[in-house]
């Protein structure tokens, strides 16, 4: 059995779906899930969760995200992006200034409550919004709390024929949306605005750096072994803590220990594995995630 996370750099035009529906056939099993959705037309990380791995998604999804991408002020859509129908047009008359764009983005910084794009997956009564919009239902899309940790305007900024482009950087909670980000950008500077390009460079502690893409493994299956990482990998910055046996045996039954440690959750690890996560509850250590078969 495979137990590990692959990290997955998604090309444009391909689902999240996509991807772990063609790894299931690279990897022969069927234990293979996603950490974050990736939209089609946004490239970048996309964490893969295999075999006992699977366990751990719920935990990715709580790990912040970074991206890199361009939006344009001079126009807006319904979908925020440029594959949407154009609502608003409006001349950047005169160029926006570095910082004047960059006091915009610093308003968003720290938690706050965002409206997710009405073409985006986000449930309502249990239908995606993207649904309501192609058949042309008015719906109340939900506001949402979010975090943005960091907003940052990158050189170069270009201005021609009444469009100013910019490049920016973003690190933020799950449940984002970029799209909306710079949307509300626009409308905080008076000119609409859309997303032009978007890559998504980490997710779940995980980066392009380990990034393999999904057309390299579909030519060499092999390359696999080499790009899978342990789970163990998703713990580096917990507190590990190595179990005795007599400590081990109760873990495997799944009961509560105690532990001279205040760490809210601990990894615990026996033969140099993680085979658990605890957490404390009323000065006693209590089964979190169960990862038995991690080997």
């Amino acid at each position: 059995m495979i137990n590990g996370i692959l990290v997955i750099n998604k090309s444009k035009g391909m689902t999240s779906g996509d991807v772990v529906y063609k790894l299931r056939k690279i990897l022969k099993t069927r234990k293979v899930g996603h950490a974050g959705t990736l939209d089609p037309e946004v490239e970048g990380v996309l964490p893969i969760a295999i075999g006992q791995a699977t366990k751990l998604i719920e935990l990715m999804h709580e790990r912040p995200k970074s991206y890199t991408g361009r939006g344009l002020f001079g126009f807006s859509t319904d979908s925020y992006d440029t594959d949407g129908k154009v609502l608003k047009r409006k001349d950047v008359t005169e160029k926006i200034s570095f910082d004047k764009i960059q006091e915009g983005m610093d308003s968003f910084l720290g938690k706050i409550d965002q409206v997710p794009p009405i073409y985006s997956a986000v449930k309502v009564n249990g239908k995606r919004l993207y649904e309501y919009a192609r058949e042309g239902i008015p719906v109340t899309r939900p506001v949402r709390s979010v975090e943005i940790f960091k907003y940052q305007l990158i050189e170069p900024v270009t201005y021609q024929d009444g469009q100013e482009e910019f490049g920016f950087d973003i690190e933020c909670s799950k449940g984002t949306y970029v799209r909306s980000l710079v949307n509300d950008l626009g409308e905080k500077l008076g000119y609409p605005a859309v997303m032009t390009h978007l890559q998504r460079t980490s997710s779940s502690g995980f980066d392009l750096k380990q990034a393999i893409r999904l057309e390299e493994l579909e030519k060499n299956p092999e390359l696999a072994v080499k790009y899978i990482l342990p789970i163990d990998s998703f713990f580096a910055d917990y507190e590990t803590i190595d179990m005795s046996e007599g400590i081990w045996q109760k873990v495997k039954n799944g009961n509560a220990i105690s532990l001279r440690n205040d760490a809210k959750k601990v990894a615990l690890r026996y033969n140099k594995k993680v085979k658990a996560i605890y957490e404390l509850k009323s000065h006693t250590y209590r089964p979190y995630l169960m990862l038995l078969q991690n080997e």
